[in-house]
C-alpha cells in the first residue's frame, strides 16, 4: 500500500472516531438531571435563569413558584427590592432554610438575600423513645432493687440501735445527771454514732466508700456551719443547758430578770416564760436570762424591806430611833430575827434622814403591803411622842417686801412649840387598813394563776418544780 492510501485511511478513522464519540456524548450532554427534593443543595447549585435585565416582580414570582412547588415552605412570602431578596415564612428544617437562600443567590440579577424565613421543627407524637428510657428505668430499678432493700435493713437496724442506746444511755446516767435536759442530749448524743455508723455502712454496699469518708469526716464542717447560721437558736439553746445544769431557779419561784420580775412557769430550749406580777406572760430568751443578774426571791424566805423617814433637828435622834423600833416590833409582820433597825442614813438641809430596815417572811407576806403599813404606823408612833417631821426646806422671795402686824396680850413671836394632835384616829393605829388588805403575799394567787394557764412550751419544760420533781 502506497503512502498516501495509509494517510487516507488514517484520516478516515479520525473522523469516524470522533463521530463515534460524538454520537455517545450527545445524549450525556443534551440531558438535563431531574430536580429532586430530597437533595435541595443539588438544586441550589444550579442557577435560575429569567429574562435578562429581569425586574424585581419576575425574580419574586419566579422564586415564589419554585417555592410553592418545593411544598417545604408554609407560607412563604418573597419580595425583592432593587436585586434585594427578602425571604419571609415558615420551614421545619435548618437545611430546607439554607436551600432556599442558595435557591435565591443562584437566581439571575439578585444582589443580596435577606433570609428570614423560621426553622420550626413538627411536633412529633412518637411515644417510642419514651417507653425506651421508661424500660432503661425499669432495668435499672430492677438491678438495685436489691441494694435498695440491703440499704433499708441496714438504715432500718441502725435506727433500732441508736434508739436502744440512747434508752440504754438515760438509764445508766440517770442516777449521776440530775438535768432533765442534759439527760436527753447526752443519751441522743451518744445514739448519734449508731446512725453514722449505719449510714457508712450503707454507702459501703452501694460502693460510694470516697463518699462514705466525705460524709463521716464532713460531720464536723456541717455542725460549724450549721452553727454560724443559727447563731442566736445555738446561743439560745446553748444556755439553756447551762440554766438547766446550774440551776439557779425552779419552776414556780418567784425571780427577777433585769427589769422583768415574777413566778418562773417555764424553761424551753429557747426561752424562759415568767407570769409578772400584773399577770402577763413574758417571754424572755435564755441567751438574755443567763447574761442577766437573776435575783431569786423564793430560795430565801427572809426578807428584808426598807424605807427612809425624816424627823426635825431640834427633835432627839436617839428618841427617834427607839420609837422606830418600837413601831417595827410591834408590828406583826416583821421578825425579831434578824432584828429591826432604824440608822441614821443623811443629814438633809431640813431633816435627819433615818433609814428603816425591817425584815419578813416573804412567802406569807407581800413587801408592797407591809412596807405600808408599817410607814403608816411609824408617821402615828412619832407624831405620838411629839416629833417632827418638817417638810422640806424652801426659800421663798417677796419682791415687795413682806408687812409685819404684832398682836397684843400676846408672847412674843414664835415662841413655843406647836402641839401636835397625838389622839390617833380609829384606824391609824391599826395593823391593817383598808388599802392594805390581810398583808398577804401575791406569789400564792400568781402560781395558782400560773397552774391555770394553757401554755403551748408546758410540754417542753426543762426545770425541775419546787419539790424536786420534773414538771
Amino acid at each position: 500500500m502506497s503512502q498516501c492510501t495509509r494517510l487516507r485511511n488514517s484520516g478516515n478513522l479520525a473522523i469516524l472516531g470522533a463521530f463515534t464519540l460524538a454520537l455517545a456524548g450527545a445524549p450525556a450532554l443534551g440531558q438535563t438531571s431531574p430536580t429532586t427534593l430530597d437533595s435541595p443543595t443539588a438544586d441550589s447549585q444550579k442557577q435560575i435563569s429569567v429574562a435578562p435585565n429581569a425586574r424585581d416582580e419576575e425574580i419574586a414570582d419566579r422564586l415564589r413558584w419554585i417555592m410553592d412547588a418545593s411544598g417545604w415552605f408554609t407560607p412563604i412570602t418573597v419580595s425583592v427590592r432593587e436585586g434585594i431578596v427578602f425571604l419571609d415564612g415558615q420551614t421545619e428544617t435548618d437545611d430546607r432554610k439554607d436551600w432556599a437562600r442558595q435557591l435565591a443567590l443562584r437566581t439571575q440579577d439578585v444582589v443580596a438575600v435577606v433570609n428570614r424565613i423560621d426553622v420550626k421543627p413538627p411536633i412529633s407524637w412518637d411515644l417510642t423513645p419514651t417507653w425506651r428510657e421508661l424500660e432503661r428505668l425499669t432495668d435499672r430499678a430492677q438491678w438495685l432493687a436489691p441494694l435498695t432493700v440491703v440499704s433499708l435493713a441496714i438504715l432500718l437496724t441502725a435506727w433500732l440501735l441508736s434508739r436502744g442506746v440512747a434508752v440504754l444511755a438515760r438509764h445508766a446516767l440517770r442516777r449521776r445527771v440530775q438535768s432533765p435536759l442534759l439527760l436527753d442530749i447526752a443519751a441522743r448524743t451518744l445514739s448519734i454514732p449508731v446512725i453514722l455508723i449505719g449510714i457508712y455502712l450503707v454507702l459501703q454496699a452501694a460502693g460510694l466508700t470516697r463518699l462514705a469518708i466525705t460524709v463521716l469526716g464532713g460531720t464536723g464542717l456541717i455542725g460549724i456551719v450549721l452553727g454560724l447560721a443559727f447563731r442566736e437558736i445555738a446561743e439560745n439553746s446553748l444556755a439553756s443547758i447551762l440554766l438547766s445544769v446550774r440551776n439557779p431557779f425552779r419552776t414556780d419561784d418567784w425571780i427577777q430578770v433585769g427589769e422583768y420580775q415574777g413566778i418562773v412557769q417555764n424553761l424551753n430550749m429557747r426561752t424562759t416564760v415568767l407570769l409578772t406580777l400584773d399577770g402577763n406572760h413574758v417571754q424572755i430568751p435564755n441567751s438574755l436570762v443567763f447574761k442577766s443578774i437573776i435575783t431569786n426571791f423564793s430560795t430565801n424566805p427572809r426578807r428584808r424591806g426598807e424605807f427612809t423617814v425624816g424627823v426635825g433637828f431640834d427633835d432627839s435622834i436617839v428618841m427617834a430611833q427607839e420609837v422606830i423600833v418600837r413601831a417595827l416590833h410591834a408590828h406583826p409582820a416583821v421578825l425579831d430575827d434578824p432584828e429591826p433597825g432604824a440608822l441614821v442614813d443623811e443629814l438633809g438641809s431640813s431633816t435627819v434622814n433615818i433609814r428603816v430596815q425591817f425584815w419578813f417572811d416573804g412567802r406569807s407576806y407581800s413587801i408592797f403591803k407591809v412596807r405600808s403599813s408599817l410607814m403608816r404606823q411609824v408617821k402615828r408612833a412619832l407624831q405620838d411622842a411629839g416629833i417632827s417631821m418638817p417638810d422640806a426646806a424652801r426659800e421663798v422671795i417677796f419682791p415687795q417686801g413682806v408687812r409685819i402686824r404684832r398682836e397684843s396680850a400676846a408672847g412674843p413671836v414664835g415662841e413655843g412649840k406647836p402641839q401636835l394632835d397625838a389622839a390617833p384616829g380609829k384606824g391609824e393605829a391599826a395593823t391593817v387598813s383598808a388599802g392594805e388588805g390581810d398583808l398577804a403575799s401575791e406569789e400564792g394567787e400568781l402560781k395558782r394563776q400560773a397552774a391555770a394557764a394553757d401554755l403551748p412550751e408546758a410540754a417542753d419544760n426543762l426545770l425541775f418544780s419546787g419539790n424536786g420533781r420534773r414538771t
